[in-house]
C-alpha cells in the first residue's frame, strides 16, 4: 500500500439504496477526496466482477485504476494515503474501532434487510427509487428484488416475528445511545470520524432515513448530523485513549458478546464442518442462519490487526482488553 496520496478522481460503482455504497461515500467524504458516484450497468459489470472479484456493489475505482471491492481493506487502503484523516487509528485504538464496525457492518446490516423487506411500505419505496416511478404494492411485491428479499431475511434469521421484534428493538436501542453520544461528542467514537460512523451513515442514508419505516423523527441529533453535521468535518478532533471509549462503544461491544459473537463461531465452525447453515439461540429463540465465507474472512481481518498492526505492549494490552470484555475466544489470534 502506498503511503502517500493518489491525485485524482476516485469512482465508487453502486446505488444510493445500497448500504455499503453509502458507507464507501461516506468515508471518501470524511477522506476529503474527489469521487463519483457510477452505476453498475450491463456495459460495465463484466469488467468490474471480473477484476474486483466480487459480483457486489460497491465497486471502487482508483485513479491509477486499480478495482477493488470490500469497505473494510477500502478504507485501510485510503487510511495508508491519507495518514491525517485516518479512520482506523493506528495502534491498539484502530482494534477497538476494528470491533465496533465489525458488529454495525456484519451483525446490524441484517436489520436492514429486516426493514426493507419485511415491510411492503418500504419495498415499494426501494423498488419505486430502482424503477424511477411510483408503484403501487403489488407490482413492488413482483419486482424480482423483492423476490430476493425475504430469502435474504431467512438466510439472516429474521424470519420469525419474535426476531424481527428483537431486531427493532436492538437497532432502535443503537440510535438511543447514538443520540445521547452526539450530545457529547461529535461522532460516535469521539471528536472526529471513523470507520464506525460511515457505515451508521450508510445506514441511516440507505436505508432507515430514507424508506418510510421506521420513523426516526424522535432522534433530533442524528437527523441533524445525518443530514449536515456529519460532513462538516475538517480534520480535527481527538478520540478516548485506548482502552477508554465512548459510551457508544460500550454499547456496541456489549452487543457484540451477547449476541454478534455467538453469531461469528456458530459461522465459523459450520464453515470447517462444511455446512450450509447453524443454528444457534438468540434473544431467547433458536435461530437458523446460512453459513456464509465473508463473516470469517472478516473476523480474521480483526485478528490480522493485532497479529500484525500492534507492538508487544499494544498487543497485551488488547489481549486484556478482550479477555475482560469476554471477546478473547471471538477475536484473539
Amino acid at each position: 500500500m502506498q503511503s502517500t496520496p493518489v491525485h485524482g478522481e476516485y469512482v465508487v460503482y453502486g446505488a444510493p439504496i445500497s448500504l455499503f455504497t453509502r458507507k464507501l461515500e461516506a468515508a471518501l467524504r470524511f477522506y476529503d477526496v474527489p469521487f463519483r458516484l457510477a452505476a453498475k450497468t450491463a456495459d460495465n459489470g463484466k469488467r468490474l466482477e471480473a477484476r474486483s472479484g466480487s459480483h457486489q456493489v460497491p465497486v471502487f475505482e482508483t485513479p491509477e485504476n486499480w478495482i477493488l471491492a470490500d469497505t473494510t481493506p477500502i478504507l485501510s487502503l485510503l487510511d495508508s494515503r491519507f495518514p491525517a484523516r485516518r479512520l482506523f487509528p493506528k495502534g491498539a485504538a484502530g482494534v477497538l474501532v476494528h470491533l465496533v464496525e465489525e458488529v454495525l457492518d456484519e451483525w446490524i446490516a441484517r436489520t436492514m434487510v429486516h426493514y426493507r423487506w419485511h415491510y411492503p411500505e418500504n419495498t415499494r419505496a426501494v423498488v419505486s427509487v430502482i424503477l424511477g416511478k411510483p408503484i403501487s404494492l403489488g407490482e413492488a411485491a413482483a419486482f424480482p428484488l423483492a423476490q430476493w428479499g425475504p430469502r435474504a431475511c431467512r438466510a439472516t434469521g429474521t424470519e420469525s416475528e419474535h426476531q424481527r421484534e428483537q431486531v427493532e428493538i436492538e437497532y432502535l436501542a443503537i440510535l438511543t445511545a447514538l443520540e445521547t453520544q452526539l450530545g457529547q461528542t461529535r461522532y460516535a467514537m469521539g471528536d472526529r470520524p471513523t470507520a464506525v460512523d460511515t457505515i451508521l451513515l450508510g445506514g441511516l442514508r440507505a436505508h432507515t432515513n430514507a424508506d418510510p419505516i421506521p420513523d426516526l423523527g424522535r432522534f433530533t441529533r442524528i437527523l441533524a448530523w445525518d443530514e449536515r453535521d456529519a460532513d462538516s468535518w475538517q480534520g480535527e478532533g481527538q478520540l478516548p485513549e485506548f482502552p477508554s471509549m465512548t459510551p457508544f462503544a460500550e454499547h456496541i461491544l456489549d452487543l457484540a458478546r451477547d449476541c454478534y459473537q455467538d453469531f461469528a463461531l456458530g459461522n465459523a465452525r459450520a464453515l470447517a464442518a462444511g455446512e450450509k447453515a447453524f443454528e444457534i439461540e438468540t434473544y431467547g429463540e433458536k435461530v437458523s442462519y446460512l453459513t456464509r465465507k465473508y463473516p470469517e474472512q472478516s473476523r480474521e481481518m480483526i485478528k490480522a490487526r493485532i497479529r500484525h498492526e500492534l507492538d508487544a505492549g499494544e498487543r497485551v494490552q488488547v489481549e486484556a482488553f478482550l479477555e475482560q470484555r469476554g471477546l478473547a475466544e471471538c477475536f484473539l489470534p
